[in-house]
């Protein structure tokens, strides 16, 4: 085995956190608290063996033998090629009358123990042993140096038998187990947060690893990881060019489209059309023959399809093409990092152009609380896409419908390469709306208002409304005679 191959965790993403998985003959610490999945993860790394060819045991010191294979094996691991050595307590323990008058009972049940791991150790002579919960030969030493020292003999033992060693360990209030990331090569932690659970790796000898708070999923095949985005170990070449929305008008109010690769964040109030606007974008790239995807957050599928269609943009005919797809996003029950792993995989196993988040409202609920991670998220999803040269666009609903002007309502300015507003203006005693552009990174851009209308044959957008001021606030009044035609 060459000294920088590594050990696959059987995890994918856990491998992508571990920059490729575990160093061979080395040992590492699974600490979390109970229902955290830790049994899993090593479970995964016992199977990632199998399916290398490499001999897998399983030293089982507290769980029923027949609930742990009847677990596994629910969750697709092959438990007639695992090892198993049992050394959990039986119901003997219980119902036998063992009162050792003479010496302690950890010094009479400690050298059974250790001679059945030895013999079988040395019977099969493994390359993966997870050992599960170490924390178990605690309670058969007299103190914690010896237990300390216990450990570290029996690391060092499996390390000389050529063996990569998991174990798990379990916190309780009067024995911590910090005294046993000295002795690992590594310490995975499993935790949660408000937005889910949590893997980090707060020690790895011998390798850097992603730094994070990733998360994890437990399902009915095991255990999936999601890490943190890291944007800038991702990129491609792409072209440098324009894309047209398909109206003229808004086409000229950017002074050509939006850039490939760029951001784009629309804003404006509920009913204004950003979403509509949007979507025009991927009708068009729809045409060149690109894929596009909408995350939905706050609308179902149904209701985006029958609107869109109701002015012209043929939505079921894209789908149907391959040139579009809808996703509906249940924010209360995915991680921020979660959605992320989504998308990447959209971009980079189904060659996804444009993406449009709708809208970041529904965004911000993946993170149930904690709103002051938004922008950070948003940023390292935004930055990632722009390496690789898709076209963003961000829906961003705000609050006040006229009055005070917000150009966005998450504090996202500065993410955007591109801000294109919508506001709803108060006319004659009569409710419009009018388009303006904000910011534009990459050119000029035009500095007036349009009037912006959403038909039955689409989007239709008016001369500039040169003749107005107050259009910001929403009330507009006339300068000069005013003709909207």
């Amino acid at each position: 085995m060459l000294p920088n191959s590594r050990l696959s965790t059987g995890i994918e993403g856990l491998n992508s956190v571990l920059n490729g998985g575990y160093i061979p003959e080395r040992n590492y610490m699974l600490r979390g608290p109970a229902g955290s999945g830790k049994t899993i993860v090593g479970l995964h790394f016992l199977q990632a063996g199998i399916d290398a060819g490499e001999t897998s045991l399983f030293i089982n010191l507290e769980e029923d033998p027949d609930d742990l294979e009847a677990n596994a094996a629910a969750l697709g691991f092959e438990t007639d090629a695992i090892e198993f050595l049992d050394l959990s307590p039986t119901a003997d323990v219980f119902t036998d009358d063992r009162s050792y008058d003479v010496f302690e009972a950890s010094e009479v049940e400690q050298e059974p123990l250790t001679e059945a791991i030895v013999d079988r150790v040395t019977e099969e002579n493994p390359d993966r042993v997870v050992v599960d919960p170490l924390t178990q030969l605690r309670y058969l030493t007299s103190d914690d140096y010896q237990f300390r020292k216990q450990v570290v003999g029996f690391m060092r033992f499996l390390k000389q038998r050529g063996a990569t060693v998991v174990f798990t360990v379990q916190n309780t209030r009067t024995l911590p187990t910090e005294d046993l990331e000295f002795i690992a090569d590594g310490t995975i932690r499993l935790g949660s947060t408000t937005y889910g659970r949590t893997i980090q790796v707060p020690k790895f000898r011998g390798s850097s690893v992603r730094s994070g708070d990733h998360t994890y999923r437990i399902t009915d095949d095991g255990i999936r990881v999601f890490p943190e985005m890291v944007p800038d170990i991702h990129e491609r070449d792409f072209p440098v060019q324009q894309l047209s929305a398909g109206v003229p008008e808004i086409d000229t109010l950017l002074n050509g489209g939006i850039e490939r690769g760029t951001v784009t964040v629309l804003s404006g109030p509920s009913g204004a059309g950003k979403s509509t606007l949007g979507t025009q974008f991927m009708n068009e790239a729809a045409d060149r023959g690109e894929r596009s995807v909408v995350y939905l957050f706050e609308e179902n599928a149904r209701t985006f399809l029958t609107r869109s269609e109701s002015i012209g943009i043929p939505v079921r005919e894209m789908i149907d093409r391959g040139t579009l797809e809808l996703r509906v996003v249940d924010a209360l029950n995915l991680s921020p990092q979660e959605f992320a792993e989504m998308v990447r995989t959209d971009v980079e196993a189904n060659d996804t152009r444009i993406v449009m988040v709708d809208g970041i409202a529904g965004y911000r609920l993946t993170l149930q609380g904690e709103t002051e991670m938004v922008t950070q998220r948003l940023h390292a999803l935004g930055r990632y896409l722009k390496n690789v040269g898709v076209t963003t666009i961000l829906v961003d609903e705000t609050r006040t419908v006229t009055g005070e002007f917000t150009p966005t309502e998450e504090n996202i300015s500065y993410l955007a390469d591109n801000i294109v507003f919508l506001r709803h203006l108060e006319l004659h005693g009569e409710l419009r709306k009018a388009i303006g552009v904000l910011k534009k990174r990459t050119s000029d851009f035009e500095r007036t208002f349009r009037e912006f209308r959403i038909t039955a044959d689409g989007i239709e957008v008016g001369k500039p409304l040169t003749g107005m001021r107050g259009i910001l606030r929403g009330t507009p009044e006339l300068i000069d005679e005013y003709s909207s035609d």
